[in-house]
C-alpha cells in the first residue's frame, strides 16, 4: 500500500482536555462491515463523540490474523484527527520482531476500544448487561515509514497517556528508532455503540422481587509514585493527569 505524505499534524490534547476536531465530516458513515446488526438504537452517528472516546480510552485492542490463528493484543494508541489517512489517523507501534506485524500489513485489521461506565443489575439474569462506550475500526494498515510522521505518531502515543509529557523526554536513540515499528490505520471505517439507562423490563417484571439497579464504574488514578532513583519533584502535568483519572 502506498504510504501518503503527512499533512500537517496538531498535537493532541489528550484525555481529560476537550475532545479534539473532528474530519471534514461529523457524521460516522459505517460500511457493511462496521454497521451494527443488533442493538441499532445504540449505534452513533456523530464522528465527533468517536473521538471524543478514542480521547478519553487509554487501550485499545488490536485484532489480526497472524497465520493459522487470530490474535487480540492489548495495545496503546494515538490519534490524529487531521492525520494523513482518510478520516483520521489511529497510531500503533511495536517490535519490529513482533510475529502479528507482517500479517497486519497484509491483510485488513480490526482494532477495538472500550470504556466500562456501569454495570446493569436487572431482576432476572437474561437483562442483566453494561453501559459502556465502544468503537470498532476495520481497515488496512500502512507502515509508517516518513521519520517526521514516525516521531509524530510516537509522540502523540506517549501524550494520549499524559498529555505534554513527549516534550519533556529526551529524543529516542537510533537503536530505539529501529526496534519499534509504527503503523496507522485510517479511521474512515468505523462505527461506535453507547448503552446508557437501566435495566430492561419484561411484562411481569415489575411484579418480582428482588432489587435491580445500577453499579456506576469510573476510571480512578492514585497520587504518582516516584522511582527510588529519582531525586526530582512530580512534575505538574503528571500530578494533573493523575488528578483528572479521579475525577468524576
Amino acid at each position: 500500500m502506498t504510504t501518503s505524505q503527512p499533512s500537517s499534524v496538531s498535537v493532541s490534547p489528550g484525555p481529560g482536555a476537550e475532545p479534539p476536531a473532528a474530519p471534514a465530516t461529523d457524521t460516522l458513515s459505517p460500511t457493511a462491515r462496521t454497521t451494527p446488526t443488533r442493538g441499532r438504537n445504540r449505534q452513533v452517528d456523530d464522528r465527533r463523540r468517536l473521538m471524543a472516546l478514542l480521547d478519553d480510552a487509554l487501550i485499545a485492542h488490536l485484532g489480526v490474523v497472524a497465520g493459522a490463528h487470530p490474535v487480540v493484543l492489548p495495545t496503546a494508541f494515538g490519534v490524529d484527527p487531521a492525520g494523513p489517512d482518510d478520516g483520521g489517523t489511529l497510531y500503533l507501534h511495536g517490535s519490529v520482531a513482533a510475529g502479528w506485524l507482517a500479517p497486519a500489513l497484509e491483510h485488513d485489521v480490526c482494532v477495538t476500544v472500550t470504556e466500562l461506565d456501569g454495570l446493569v443489575l436487572a431482576r432476572t439474569g437474561f437483562h442483566h448487561s453494561m453501559n459502556y462506550r465502544s468503537a470498532v475500526v476495520i481497515g488496512r494498515p500502512r507502515r509508517v515509514t516518513d521519520q517526521g510522521e514516525r516521531r509524530r505518531a510516537l509522540d502523540l502515543i506517549v501524550d494520549h497517556m499524559v498529555p505534554g509529557r513527549s516534550a519533556t523526554l529526551r529524543p529516542p536513540t537510533r537503536k530505539e528508532l529501529a526496534a519499534t515499528v509504527v503503523i496507522a490505520l485510517p479511521l474512515a471505517e468505523a462505527s461506535m455503540k453507547q448503552r446508557e439507562g437501566g435495566a430492561t423490563l419484561e411484562p411481569g417484571d415489575l411484579e418480582l422481587d428482588g432489587w435491580a439497579g445500577l453499579v456506576p464504574v469510573r476510571r480512578v488514578a492514585s497520587p504518582p509514585v516516584t522511582e527510588d532513583y529519582v531525586s526530582d519533584e512530580v512534575p505538574e502535568l503528571v500530578l494533573r493527569r493523575a488528578a483528572e483519572l479521579g475525577r468524576v
